[in-house]
């Protein structure tokens, strides 16, 4: 029987700690959310490999969906500067991890999925972890969730080909949104300021991801 709480531990110190995370609230958060628990229960014992893990199985009707590994998603946390009064929103939030690590730095979070069955099942897991300070809710991720803008910082919870102008626009003035930029080989981890009239971004390290639905760059064609 896999020793969960000895994986976290190496988890944080040979994945995140290695990779120049320092935030030590984050740190504390990734210490104490069972990633396991968001994951298919044959695929646990994996949970805190050094990869994109499968949260949901297969099916034909849509893309299966990936927790971001573990490195890239501190990184990417820290990169955002969260504050202890912010207001955050995790597009494509799969099964809840990523919203139940930053329900321990935020004041609130909002989980955006997209297949209503997959939000429920979030909404079920971040309660059982006692993450009470997050809203989940379905609706299109490309879109976001203006209902409840303006946001202190954005998370995309995977890659998106193009730059995310919806979401940017649902950012405060000095917001931050982080996330996996670009096509693979040559996609970024980003992070953007809001600067009230529009936002500057620059690359924070090299990094890929499976790609969200809806954030596909379409084939141009050229005469």
């Amino acid at each position: 029987m896999t020793n969960f709480t000895a994986a976290r531990q190496m988890m944080v110190d040979g994945q995140v700690r290695t990779s120049d995370v320092t935030d030590r609230a984050l740190i504390a958060a990734m210490l104490e959310v069972p990633r396991e628990r968001f994951v298919p229960a044959d695929k646990a014992a994996l949970a805190y490999a050094d990869c994109d893990i499968a949260a949901t199985e297969p099916r034909t009707d849509r893309a299966r969906r990936y927790l971001l590994k573990p490195m890239v998603l501190a990184k990417l946390i820290q990169a955002a500067e969260i504050d202890a009064d912010d207001h955050v929103l995790d597009v494509g939030c799969a099964t809840g991890y990523a919203s139940a690590v930053l329900a321990k730095l935020a004041l609130s979070v909002v989980a955006l999925e997209q297949d209503p069955a997959l939000a429920a099942k979030a909404g079920t897991l971040l309660s059982a972890v006692g993450a009470q300070n997050v809203t989940v809710v379905a609706g299109s991720l490309a879109e976001g969730w203006r209902n409840l803008a303006p946001y202190d910082v954005v998370l995309l919870g995977g890659a998106v080909e193009m730059v995310p102008v919806a979401l940017l626009s649902q950012l405060k003035k000095g917001g931050r949104l982080v996330g996996i930029v670009g096509c693979a080989p040559s996609s970024k981890a980003m992070v953007f300021c809001a600067t009230g009239q529009g936002a500057s971004g620059r690359p924070i390290f090299d990094a890929s991801g499976p790609v969200l639905p809806g954030f596909v760059k379409q084939e141009e064609f050229v005469f």
